[in-house]
This record gives structure tokens, C-alpha cells and sequence, in this order.
């Protein structure tokens, strides 16, 4: 496994992460001891940053991450998110909370359900509209001043708010969504981030498995599976997103490798401060996803996949309109 620094200062990670969303009813429900083992064996395989949130699954999600980790925190540097919660115990992540105090409460209460005494990078996981960036970020570098957090990431912000948070205390990772059908961080987001040495977690790098090209038709997807929901799934919208999915085959095809494996490739290429973070629990995919490290495109390569994802050609929104508030919808 190859590995990357996560941006200027931040910690050295594995070039390919792991999102673990999906490992809490985002897909359909998944027994708890097979995501632990799926854990377990992105360790093997020498992934060693995590990703999840404190509003996956209520906090379930990063208690089945502690508890998967259990015994070799030493091998994994942990990413979770605060600062989006539900009006209602249990219920959907739509409020959106970047008060100092809530994001005091929310970090402990991480730690806590992680069992960690300290939490690698602690994620603004939405920007309140209500609360100036200023005062959010600033109550995140006195939890890294008292030791319960090591860095400060921010999540799906533009450059100019990314300048602001980083101005009161720097910046390590911003989480945004990046991919072959998701190119939109390239027009000034992600020059910004590389101007301030901000690394880039790249969140959803396969189009929640779209890219990967192994469902032919949204009835496919059970019946719990979130993705019914969005619009890049729906229709019509689903045929003219897979006629690009079916032309990059023949790139894969030259090449012996999945498209999933291509598509995390073409990620890499973009840069060494780009750390795509899929989410997977099968150990086949685990496998496949950690060996994109591994594969080094030629620039016709790269520059054919760019021009059959040409923004122009991606059909429907990046996020049903109800998910956009709370942005909770991230993996894969």
C-alpha cells in the first residue's frame, strides 16, 4: 500500500482510505461482525484511515468502528465528522449545528462511542449558515489545543470559506465529493486547497458504486438502499450515466482491471494530495479498491476517461433535494 501525507503537517495515511458508511444500513443492513472483519482486513491490506460520523446511524457507526479497531489503534488514523445532528433522538441527520458548545459535546461524545483518547482529524461536517465559520473552527483548535483532537478538516465548503476557517487555525483535509462524474472541487476548490497545503479526502470516489459498472438497472437496489433516491439513479438519467460507465470499459478492458480499480486510479493520478476514501465491506472489493495504488495510468489513459466524463455529459443532481441540507450522503 502506498501512502500520502494529508496535507501540510497532517498525518501520513494510506493512499487509499476506507468509508464506512455503508457498514450502517446505507446499503441494507449488514451484520455488525461482518463489517468488523471488513475492517480488519483493510488493516491486512495496509489501509489505515478511517472514515465515519457521529450521524451514521445515530453514533452506531463509529461504535462499530472502535470496536473493529479495537487492538490496533496504533495502525489507524480515524476521520469523523460533527456538526450535523438530528432534530429528534434516533432520527435523520437534518439540522445542521456548528455552535461551539454543540461541537464541544459532539467531539466528547465521539470519543467516547470510538473509545480513543484522541480523535486523528475531527471534521466540520456542514458549515451553519447560523454560525460564522470563524467561531466553528475556532472551537475546534482549542479541542486540538487540549489533545482530544489531532487535526481540523472541513467538509463540502467553498474556497472562499476554506480561506476563512484556515486563517484562525490551519487546515488539514477537506472532504469533498470527487470522481470521474463529480468533477465540480477542479474549478477553484481544489487550487485553493493546494495553494493553503490542505489535503483532499476525496468521499464518494466511485458514484456510490455507479462507476463501478456492476448494476444494469436501478430495480437492482434494494429496497433500503438510499440510492433509489438519487437522481443520477433515476430514469432516464441512469442510461445516459452508464453509456459513459460502458465506453470506460474499454480502457479497463486494456489494462486487466475492474472499473472500480480505473476509476480510483484516475483519482490518484490527480495528485498526491488526494486520498480517495471508498466504501466497501466485501473483502473482494477491499482487495480491489487497495490495489488502484498500484496502477499508474499513461496521460492518453487520463485524458480518454476525462473526455468520455465530461461534466456536460453527467445526468441529474449530485443529491436529491430533502439530502443536500445535511449532506449525510457520502461512501463509495
Amino acid at each position: 500500500m502506498n501512502r500520502r501525507k494529508l496535507g501540510i503537517g497532517g498525518p501520513e495515511v494510506s493512499a487509499i482510505g476506507l468509508g464506512c458508511m455503508g457498514m450502517s444500513g446505507g446499503y441494507g443492513a449488514t451484520p455488525p461482525e461482518e463489517c468488523v472483519r471488513a475492517v480488519r482486513h483493510a488493516l491486512d491490506l495496509g489501509v489505515s484511515l478511517f472514515d465515519t460520523a457521529d450521524f451514521y446511524a445515530d453514533g452506531d457507526n463509529e461504535r462499530l468502528l472502535g470496536r473493529a479497531l479495537s487492538g490496533r489503534r496504533d495502525e489507524a488514523v480515524i476521520v469523523t465528522r460533527g456538526g450535523v445532528r438530528s432534530r429528534t433522538p434516533g432520527g435523520p441527520p437534518v439540522a445542521i449545528d456548528g455552535s461551539p458548545g454543540y461541537l464541544r459535546r459532539a467531539c466528547e461524545a465521539s470519543l467516547r462511542r470510538l473509545g480513543v483518547e484522541r480523535i486523528d482529524v475531527y471534521c466540520l461536517g456542514r458549515v451553519d449558515p447560523r454560525v460564522p465559520v470563524e467561531e466553528s473552527v475556532g472551537a475546534l483548535a482549542e479541542l486540538v489545543a487540549e489533545g482530544r483532537i489531532g487535526h481540523i478538516a472541513l467538509s463540502e465548503v467553498s474556497a472562499d470559506t476554506l480561506r476563512r476557517a484556515h486563517r484562525v487555525h490551519p487546515v488539514t483535509a477537506l472532504e469533498s465529493e470527487y470522481s470521474l462524474w463529480e468533477r465540480h472541487v477542479e474549478d477553484d476548490i481544489l487550487p485553493t486547497a493546494r495553494e493553503l497545503g490542505v489535503g483532499l479526502l476525496a468521499h464518494t470516489p466511485l458514484g456510490k458504486g455507479f462507476l463501478t459498472g456492476t448494476l444494469h438497472s436501478p430495480v437492482e437496489l434494494g429496497e433500503r438502499d438510499h440510492r433509489r433516491n438519487h437522481p443520477r439513479w433515476q430514469g432516464e438519467n441512469f442510461l445516459r450515466n452508464r453509456e459513459m460507465v460502458d465506453e470506460a470499459a474499454d480502457i479497463a478492458t486494456e489494462l486487466g482491471v475492474s472499473r472500480a480499480r480505473l476509476a480510483l486510479a484516475w483519482l490518484l493520478a490527480r495528485g498526491d494530495d488526494i486520498v480517495p476514501i471508498p466504501g466497501s465491506r466485501r473483502h473482494a472489493h477491499l482487495t480491489d479498491n487497495a490495489a488502484a495504488t498500484g496502477l499508474v495510468l499513461s496521460p492518453d489513459q487520463v485524458a480518454r476517461l476525462e473526455g468520455i466524463f465530461r461534466p456536460e455529459r453527467v445526468s441529474g443532481a449530485r443529491h436529491p433535494a430533502h439530502r443536500e441540507q445535511a449532506g449525510a450522503d457520502r461512501d463509495g
